[in-house]
């Protein structure tokens, strides 16, 4: 039955594992652009589907960051901030974001607007 699957299950240390996903191994440029490439489409998607779900924005954001990509994140971010400009979560991620990577001109600007 089920149930005495589930026990199973748990007996043999089953509940400790936690799933975990593959390590993905790049190889080289290409593979890593197509990857990149098909994450920008994932999270332009998600933003087309909810606008105004202002996580999704610095997610992305973050994430172009997190590429080095740092016109990009900018970019993301000035959109978010075009869809709702009285968001303080977003200034505030925009500006670390800045000053987290030692832009600091471009910190001030982001701190002089959000004021």
């Amino acid at each position: 039955t089920a149930e005495q699957m589930l026990r199973e299950s748990m007996e043999r240390g089953g509940a400790d594992q936690t799933f975990r996903p593959p390590k993905r191994v790049i190889t080289d440029h290409q593979e890593l652009a197509e990857l990149r490439l098909q994450k920008r489409k994932e999270y332009e998607d998600t933003i087309r589907r909810s606008r105004t779900n202002m996580g999704v924005w610095a997610q992305y954001a973050l994430w172009e960051a997190s590429q080095k990509e740092f016109e990009r994140a900018r970019s993301v971010f000035e959109r978010a901030i075009d869809v709702d400009y009285k968001n303080q979560s977003i200034w505030l991620k925009y500006a670390e974001m800045e000053m987290k990577n030692r832009f600091v001109n471009h910190a001030r600007n982001v701190w002089d607007r959000a004021v």
